[in-house]
């Protein structure tokens, strides 16, 4: 049962090989830093690494039965299953202590530190210590909502303190956080993402072509104000503040036409033309993906709407009471192993890559200011952290939806529990009397089996223990529909993006160009 574990393991330099080529991918090569570097490709890996333990703990609750509801010989002492749940929440109470640790201590500092920086009058002691006090905020923070978890007299919304409950209580408020990034990135991105694919991208040279136009009509433009001038008299001031912005429209438009040069050349586009059917396919593909989670959390969401404990429970339901698509494909592939681990792995990935393209394509936004640009080769240390900061509190709510997709799974995985039924048989073929027997009947595992036999993920208890926030999570699911339709919506009436979309803004410097050029 360990081997499992021991793969998931392994699997960490596969991820960190992955983190470091996205984030070297979006690093500015300018205002690249060692430490801002090193701290977003931890941060990155440590919220996959956190998304992977999810399928680990589903398939150990499922591994320890037999399709026919009976432990295991390993399994069935209580001492031998209760160590495997130890090993796998010490799992999540690690991962979600690092987590803590990143986003309240030392990606605030590395942020804090950097942007002290920008200050060429502040020494380096200066640095660190105005980083520090700013983060002591952040640690303000954190200890608040410990405090505020470990604290058994607010039962009024919690239950009282048992086990771990102020980290839970922590890491539940960091998700509430990661709700809100999941209803704006997430969901728009499991739009943008397949639709682009499908759309593809405007003709490069059609492009040159258009913006070789655009260049030659801005500088007859500015040759005609300037030739007010030509006697002598002083342009008036509504010309002079036209002049002013048709020669910075004309330094856009000349920095595209290098931007489309260098893409016209560039092999990468020439591939990306050949292998435009798979793309084609792909983006197919993910749509289908995302109108099938669409339409599972709907049901999911329904079904609590109609048959769960209340608000006050947090929207428990107790059992399936409608069909939901998700959670049954994912019961019929378990008798094929691995399929269904497999699937979920999948649908973890599916989330944290549409997450990265919603914000890719996006930006990061304070309300309707935008902070941070993410592009290619030319993005900000601080940028970078950011990102990092919201992938994983994505990632922390990801496990919730994971959830709301598929309740009975993942709260069970393919776990069913005997139950013996008294019948009656005949015990003549005259009919003249019967016996009761005792059978067993099988059934799957839900809310209200009994908890002799039937094991609970960790992450479920974890992420559960407090129904306040189940009940918040179950309005952000009507949220996060709301918003992924509203995005597909947008994302159809738009049409295909610019070859070298996001590379080129009219409030970037010519100096951002260098290094895009090398």
């Amino acid at each position: 049962e360990y081997d499992i574990i021991t793969s998931a393991v392994s699997a960490a330099p596969v991820i960190l090989a992955f983190c470091w080529v996205y984030i070297r991918k979006f690093q500015s090569r300018q205002e690249s830093e060692v430490v801002s570097t090193i701290t977003a490709i931890c941060a990155l890996a440590i919220a996959l690494i956190t998304s992977a333990l999810l399928p680990v703990d589903i398939f150990l609750v499922s591994f320890m039965k037999y399709p026919n509801g009976t432990y295991k010989e390993w399994a069935a002492n209580n001492e031998t299953r209760g160590q495997i749940e130890d090993t796998v929440l010490y799992g999540y109470y690690t991962l979600y202590s690092i987590i803590l640790f990143c986003v309240f201590l030392w990606i605030p500092f590395v942020y804090f530190y950097y942007e002290e920086r920008d200050d060429d009058n502040v020494n380096k002691c200066s640095q660190v210590k105005n980083a520090l006090k700013y983060t002591i905020g952040f640690a303000i923070v954190c200890v608040v909502l410990l405090l505020i978890g470990q604290n058994p007299n607010v039962c009024f919304v919690f239950p009282p303190a048992d086990g771990l409950p102020a980290l839970s209580f922590s890491i539940s408020s960091l998700t509430l956080i990661g709700m809100l990034a999941v209803i704006t990135y997430t969901a728009y991105g499991m739009s943008v993402l397949p639709l682009n694919l499908i759309k593809g991208t405007r003709s490069v040279v059609y492009e040159r072509l258009e913006n070789t136009e655009d260049i030659d009509d801005v500088e007859h433009q500015i040759e005609k104000l300037k030739s007010k001038c030509n006697d002598g008299r002083p342009l008036s001031s509504r010309d002079r503040h036209n002049l002013q912005e048709l020669e910075s429209k004309l330094q856009v438009l000349q920095r595209r036409g290098r931007h489309l040069e260098i893409a016209e050349r560039n092999c990468c586009t020439k591939v990306g033309s050949a292998l435009r059917p798979i793309k084609i396919l792909l983006g197919i593909f993910f749509i289908l993906v995302a109108l099938l989670f669409t339409v599972a959390l709907f049901i999911s969401n329904l079904d609590k709407a109609l048959h769960s404990a209340g608000i006050s429970s947090g929207f428990i339901v107790f059992g399936t009471n409608l069909t939901n698509p998700l959670n049954e494909l994912l019961l019929a592939l378990q008798p094929v192993f691995p399929l269904d681990y497999i699937l979920i792995t999948v649908i973890t990935m599916y989330f944290v890559v549409t997450s990265m393209a919603g914000i890719r394509n996006m930006g990061i936004w304070f309300f309707w200011i935008r902070l941070y640009k993410i592009r290619p080769k030319r993005t900000r240390p601080q940028a970078l952290l950011f990102l990092c900061m919201i992938l994983l509190l994505i990632v922390l709510h990801t496990s919730y939806m994971i959830y709301s997709l598929a309740p009975q799974y993942v709260m069970y995985g393919s776990q069913k529990y005997l139950v013996q039924v008294r019948k009656s048989i005949c015990t003549s073929c005259c009919g003249r009397g019967s016996n009761d027997a005792t059978v067993g009947q099988m059934f799957l595992c839900f809310s209200l089996s009994p908890p002799d036999q039937c094991i609970v993920t960790r992450s479920y208890l974890f992420l559960h223990k407090f129904w306040f926030f189940s009940t918040i999570y179950y309005f952000g699911n009507w949220a996060f529909i709301g918003a992924f339709l509203i995005g597909l919506a947008v994302s159809c009436c738009r049409g295909k993006k610019s070859v070298i979309e996001g590379e080129v803004e009219a409030d970037d410097s010519d100096l951002s160009d260098d290094e895009y050029v090398h």
